[in-house]
């Protein structure tokens, strides 16, 4: 399985999106500045209407609301996770991540460049705050 990683510091919303529909992180920076959406942007931490509209512009269709997280075993078998949760200015933020069941094996892949692996399975490690079904339809 290769894994997407994020080319940018703030590009964890691209790259987690290439993630689910398979596109390489350049392809899917360049639909996202078609849409009007660029890495820079530090809304993209807070605001889940990008990833949202990036998904839908590659035919996928995501959940229109934010599921707080309660256990890894509740979780849909793909979703769009917030990690690293913090506020700033009354504003949520947090990293984009995806998990996924592969043969019912649960893992996390997260883009960030700094890690040693990007296939994750140290949930413990991860404390999700809430996530985003998706429902992979092209």
């Amino acid at each position: 399985m290769t894994i997407v990683i994020q080319e940018e510091a703030t590009g964890c919303g691209i790259a987690s999106v290439a993630n689910i529909v398979g596109k390489t992180y350049s392809q899917m920076k360049a639909i996202a500045n078609d849409l009007g959406i660029f890495a820079s942007d530090t809304s993209l931490w807070s605001d889940t209407g990008y990833v949202r509209r990036m998904l839908l512009a590659c035919g996928v269709k995501a959940s229109d609301n934010e599921t707080p997280f309660f256990s890894w075993d509740a979780l849909p078998d793909l979703a769009l996770l917030a990690i690293k949760h913090h506020q700033k200015d009354g504003k949520d933020f947090g990293h984009w991540v995806v998990f996924k069941r592969f043969n019912g094996q649960p893992v996390v892949l997260d883009s960030a460049s700094y890690l040693p692996s990007n296939s994750r399975t140290d949930f413990a490690e991860m404390q999700p705050k809430w996530f985003i079904e998706v429902v992979k339809e092209v």
